[in-house]
């Protein structure tokens, strides 16, 4: 069936959204994709819906492709579930929650693991049935505190998730294995370029966690990889490389030196070159103690937390909340230094934090025999050469600070250089997290109960959709992959002849007859409006049928490359089936 734009239900704009942050979201909705309903809500218009069930479409026949079967579960779901693993506190406020009018718990579900444990252990219960991959394709609820980027991060989306159910870890790893592959597929097939990199599972649980990223100067995730070898991770899953413990014999007693107006690292340093104790100090050489609470699901009390990195890193938030998890992190404000008056602000130091119980982690190049100069826990001083291992002990180590280009890569080849992406698929091995939460088991062949082991695989459907369009737009609108795009061709009348507009009317009709998906513009509307409208919406190809007919010809251009061809009007529609079909 021909699409044509005298009745298709579009409005293109010629003006970016006042809100509009990120190319995806400013031309998703000009091109007339998308509308905002509320902040992170949207509904899908005529020409987004169609991209949206192509997404949808390729990720079944990947998935199907690897033998999971597709169901579908509700979205609006009982408490009870998430209670038994945690997940009603661990989620915080991200997560929509409900009464009904009889005051029953339930929420949205952000994520299904818990409702697709509990829908196997209700149909299966011997090793025979295993091992199974179910998967579903369903509106998830996120309540994000900031929506942005259209639907790049919003608190309603589609997404894919998929769940295996095996007997061992030697199975969840074949299981893993495919999705992985199947991704890869899926990924190519939508023409985007992307990475793969290991990541922190975070409120999921679990052991091995990839993220797939479309590789995005918009991103909100940040990424590393390394100049010489294939490492790529998420810079909340990089391992600091620890440097080898060095022998304390012999060093240097600590000292205590009076260091009047040194709060921050940069006045210490300067201040320690300009004294006369014969050394050169540079930021690297000082250790910053910074304070944060920390409060964990479901509970009211906050615990301070110390936390030391070298003095040349400062903390990354989002490193110490994923090493932190799923605990809430805040800093510390003033009234917490002042409910806790042995913090000398701009002055802390290990000693008053160990002897007033709070923990004290430290980054991993904090190792015994390193000495740092840090604070002296008063105002105004600072102590030098204090020594890990001898004059104080952590409590352990945390991944908090930040990871910079330069940086040597964890798996010792190159260095580490950053780039930005958007999340566009997440693998994990949940292993036994949620299966012991509701006892999942399987009859063995012997006769004795074996619990079962599960992954979770998620792909965002609608973001995909943003992120293709992030990196396949120019100045003049957006440029489709042909297999994603609402159409293969899109047929413009640039005359008002009556030969031109019957010419187009029939090499419209031929390539339907082909199986070719057509959108015909036969407003009457200029053709500079026609055009502007073309290359805005993005179809692959376009083809202009004008003036040119006279002499039998017509234009067919590339969107993406802006390639312009003139074609005989007789053999256009060979030419053109020619081009879909590849």
């Amino acid at each position: 069936m021909i699409t044509r734009m005298s009745t298709l239900f579009l409005r293109t704009l010629r003006e970016d959204p006042a809100d509009a942050e990120v190319p995806s979201h400013k031309l998703l909705v000009r091109a007339g994709y998308v509308r905002r309903v509320a902040p992170g809500i949207y509904s899908w218009l005529p020409l987004g819906l169609r991209v949206l069930r192509n997404i949808e479409r390729i990720v079944r026949e990947e998935m199907d492709a690897i033998g999971a079967q597709e169901i579908h579960l509700p979205a609006l779901l009982p408490k009870e579930p998430y209670e038994q693993t945690n997940r009603w506190t661990e989620y915080g406020p991200n997560m929509f929650r409900l009464k009904d009018r009889k005051g029953g718990d339930y929420l949205l579900g952000p994520t299904h693991e818990e409702l697709f444990a509990q829908t196997v252990k209700g149909e299966y219960n011997s090793y025979r049935d295993f091992p199974v991959i179910l998967y579903q394709i369903q509106t998830k609820y996120r309540d994000e505190e900031r929506p942005r980027a259209g639907i790049l991060r919003g608190r309603e989306f589609v997404m894919k998730d998929s769940y295996s159910f095996d007997l061992d870890d030697e199975g969840l790893g074949e299981s893993y294995r495919r999705h992985r592959e199947a991704y890869i597929r899926l990924f190519d097939r939508v023409g985007l370029r992307y990475v793969i990199v290991a990541a922190e599972s975070g409120a999921m649980g679990g052991s091995a966690s990839e993220e797939f990223l479309a590789e995005s100067t918009t991103g909100e995730d940040t990424f590393v990889r390394s100049t010489e070898s294939g490492f790529a991770a998420n810079v909340e899953a990089v391992v600091t490389p620890a440097p080898e413990p060095k022998p304390i014999e012999d060093l240097p007693a600590a000292e205590v030196h009076h260091t009047p107006d040194t709060p921050t690292i940069e006045t210490l340093v300067d201040f320690l070159n300009a004294s006369e104790m014969g050394r050169t100090f540079t930021a690297a050489d000082t250790l910053k103690n910074v304070l944060v609470k920390t409060r964990q699901p479901g509970t009211r009390e906050w615990e301070l937390l110390g936390v030391g990195v070298p003095g040349d890193r400062e903390v990354d938030i989002k490193r110490l909340e994923a090493a932190l998890g799923p605990a809430e992190v805040a800093l510390l404000e003033e009234a917490d230094f002042a409910d806790n008056p042995f913090l000398a602000k701009g002055y802390i130091g290990p000693k008053s934090l160990q002897d007033n119980g709070v923990r004290y982690l430290v980054d991993p190049r904090v190792v015994t025999g390193t000495a740092w100069v840090t604070g002296a826990d008063k105002t105004d001083h600072h102590v030098v050469d204090l020594v890990c291992g001898r004059d104080f002990t952590p409590d352990g180590t945390v991944e908090a600070a930040d990871v910079r280009e330069g940086d040597p890569s964890p798996d010792g080849q190159g260095t580490l250089e950053a780039a930005r992406g958007i999340e566009i698929g997440h693998i994990f091995q949940l292993g036994r997290k949620y299966t012991d939460a509701i006892s999942l088991d399987a009859l063995g062949q012997d006769g004795k109960p074996q619990r079962v082991t599960m992954g979770s695989y998620g792909v965002g459907v609608s973001r995909l959709i943003a992120a293709i369009a992030e990196q396949s737009h120019d100045e003049l609108g957006l440029c489709w992959p042909r297999e994603v795009a609402p159409a293969d061709v899109h047929v413009v009348i640039a005359g008002k002849d009556d030969s031109v507009r019957d010419g187009a009317e029939r090499i419209a009709a031929e390539l339907d007859e082909a199986g070719v998906r057509v959108i015909l513009d036969d407003r009457g509307v200029s053709p500079g409006v026609k055009f502007a409208d073309a290359e805005l919406v993005g179809v692959p190809t376009i083809l202009v049928v004008g003036k040119g007919l006279a002499k039998g010809v017509v234009e067919v251009k590339d969107r993406a490359t802006g390639e312009r061809t003139e074609v005989a009007a007789d053999s256009a529609v060979g030419h053109l089936v020619g081009l879909v079909r590849g």
